[in-house]
């Protein structure tokens, strides 16, 4: 029987559902990240570092609520938080005490955050940033790194995937917003020869949470470089916040920005965003400030914004953090991974095949017409094909072997660790990793 065949029938269940989501979802479903070929698993529930799908495989968990869950699914801390919440009120439509110590908790660990609004997702969070920096310095044009994402709306979208068309972003929208590569030269020209620009974003560790990784020495140059011309920094710490250290990738680099974007770990894994800032910016949407001027004021509302329920999560999810034993502990069984992961590789004598990344942030890259060393950085490899994990003929049938051996990387490329991974957990995944090799090499893959 094929892999194909084989995962056909080892996810029938899933196989079912996926047919009928083609008639409920465009393209079969909620988020472009969940497609697969043939089809994605159906999730059923989750505990620990374990997903159970619709056909009852239990199966080690690197999606990790797409980066949210930093301390893996259901921890006890954040389930009781959120059943007292529940028995208090889901949604009352005012502000709350829980809100206050929330906000707190990000004052405390996030550099530079003065003051905090929340919001109900990452995206709203940089878009809400990039207004305020514009409306803050009165300039237009926002400064951004090709493949870095930002969230999918109109302000942020353009430069984020060079395979996206921006199919319904005007020319008027995206001539606020300039591309730039990751080049510091570059950045300083541009910011000597414009007086237009509001401010520069970025992710932190590089494009797409490091899969086109960055030095923090690039972040301390990119802050030291914007104060001197006085544009903002923006950092979209919604991905690197709480994980890579408790106040982020800018406490790591002892820089901090002028506006901080969050979401994901910020809501203990629950739907919520943050901005956090400086508060002579963050003061643009105090009510009936005065000093907004002529500008005014920037109005925001948002139904769910600092909902208890996700205050509850993040309240208890953050006193954790903030102890910096999980993200410690996540961080040493990720590198335990990445090495082990890069001995299989080694042992199957494969060139173009690596994983790499940093603490509990993994990313595996695969293509054999690439020259590359276990545990080396891509280099010199076209931005989609990077972002894509290499070659679609090796990824795809791996991704499905990696299934079938009850290992669910993220996209089949990422991995998240959390801290209910478990150094059993990471030997399995060793094992599984090993077979799945195997089971290309049958297939005439490798």
């Amino acid at each position: 029987m094929s892999l194909e065949a084989t995962y056909r029938a080892r996810f029938a269940r899933s196989a079912q559902l996926a047919a009928q989501a083609q008639h409920c979802f465009p393209g079969g479903v909620t988020h472009d990240g969940r497609s697969a070929v043939p089809f994605p698993l159906f999730i059923e529930r989750a505990a620990g570092a374990f997903k159970y799908d619709a056909d009852e495989n239990r199966l080690i968990d690197y999606w990790c609520g797409h980066g949210a869950l930093l301390l893996g699914h259901g921890h006890p801390a954040l389930i009781q938080a959120v059943r007292q919440q529940l028995d208090l009120g889901t949604h009352a439509g005012g502000e709350h005490a829980l809100a206050l110590r929330w906000a707190a908790l990000v004052q405390q660990l996030v550099p530079g955050a003065e003051r905090v609004r929340f919001t109900s997702s990452g995206t709203e969070a940089t878009m809400l940033a990039m207004r305020l920096a514009r409306a803050f310095t009165q300039r237009p044009v926002i400064v951004r790194f090709q493949g870095h994402f930002h969230g999918w709306h109109d302000g942020a979208a353009p430069g984020a995937d060079p395979t996206d068309p921006g199919a319904g972003i005007t020319s008027e929208q995206r001539s606020n917003l300039l591309t730039l590569p990751p080049d510091l030269d570059q950045v300083a020209a541009t910011l000597a020869q414009r007086n237009d620009i509001a401010a520069v974003m970025l992710e932190p560790t590089g494009a797409s949470y490091g899969t086109v990784p960055l030095p923090l020495t690039f972040l301390r140059e990119v802050r030291r470089l914007t104060a001197e011309r006085e544009v903002l920094l923006l950092c979209d710490e919604i991905v690197t916040g709480f994980r890579v250290s408790p106040g982020g990738a800018q406490a790591l680099a002892g820089v901090a920005g002028d506006l901080t974007c969050l979401a994901k770990i910020v809501a203990g894994g629950l739907a919520g965003g943050a901005v956090a800032g400086r508060e002579p910016i963050m003061r643009r949407l105090a009510l009936g400030e005065a000093d907004a001027g002529a500008q005014g004021r920037i109005r925001h509302q948002g139904t769910y914004n600092a909902n208890p329920l996700a205050a509850a999560a993040g309240v208890a999810c953050l006193e954790l953090i903030a102890t910096g034993a999980p993200g410690a502990l996540a961080a040493a069984q990720g590198h335990a991974l990445q090495q082990e992961l890069n001995k299989v590789i080694h042992a199957h004598k494969l060139t173009g095949f690596s994983v790499y990344g940093e603490g509990s942030i993994l990313h595996l890259f695969a293509d054999r017409n690439v020259a590359l060393e276990a545990g080396a950085v891509p280099q010199n490899v076209p931005l989609a094909r990077l972002k894509a994990g290499g070659d679609p003929a090796i990824t795809l049938p791996l991704r499905m072997a990696m299934q079938l051996m009850n290992i669910d990387f993220m996209r089949g490329r990422s991995a998240f660790v959390s801290a209910a991974h478990t150094s059993a957990t990471i030997t399995a995944t060793v094992v599984a990793f090993d077979a799945a090799l195997d089971m290309l090499k049958r297939e005439g893959l490798l």
